[in-house]
């Protein structure tokens, strides 16, 4: 398994993590593609190549091709947004009416059920720190049904998955 991988990856001091990952990957709050799609997409964010593969290795076996595509396109469509709502609250007022100019046809049409792939978005919006993008899919995903513990389920997910990158990063550069 891959995210026994992961964990057997790990050094002493990121113990934590090592628990951690084991929990997450068996949460009862999210069921089967939130939860798998989740990692994928939080593993997408990281950039690490390690941790991306062995998700994704995973992945295969708990998510339809369509729902891999949708995770990857969460990871992708908020890597472009994160960056383009953070600027454009940064520079204040006189940046309120320019209009973005990026295409992210894929959050209208993402492949899985709105409420999943909203769920994926929110959670890569908080590994990169957009604050706006994450009140925004947070509402929706709320709108959507989800409960307060899914959402912080996922955001677990995320703070999980992005400390694991790290730890992995920290051991292939020493």
């Amino acid at each position: 398994m891959s995210i026994d991988n992961l964990k057997s990856s790990l050094p002493e001091y990121a113990k934590d993590q090592k628990l951690n990952l084991g929990t997450i990957s068996r949460s009862t709050e999210l069921n089967e593609q939130q939860l798998w799609g989740t990692l994928l997409a939080c593993a997408a964010a990281t950039r690490n190549d390690t941790v991306i593969s062995e998700i994704a290795e995973e992945a295969a076996s708990h998510l339809s091709p369509e729902a891999i595509e949708a995770a990857y396109g969460a990871a992708t469509v908020m890597a472009m947004n994160n960056v383009a709502y953070r600027a454009k609250h940064w520079l204040g007022d006189d940046y309120a009416q320019v209009k973005f100019g990026l295409r992210m046809n894929i959050i209208s049409k993402p492949g899985v059920e709105k409420a999943d792939f909203e769920l994926w978005s929110l959670a890569v919006s908080s590994i990169n720190g957009c604050e706006q993008c994450l009140v925004s899919h947070e509402h929706t995903v709320r709108e959507e049904s989800l409960t307060k513990e899914q959402v912080w389920e996922a955001i677990r997910v995320a703070a999980i998955v992005q400390a694991v990158a790290q730890a992995i990063q920290i051991e292939a550069a020493r």
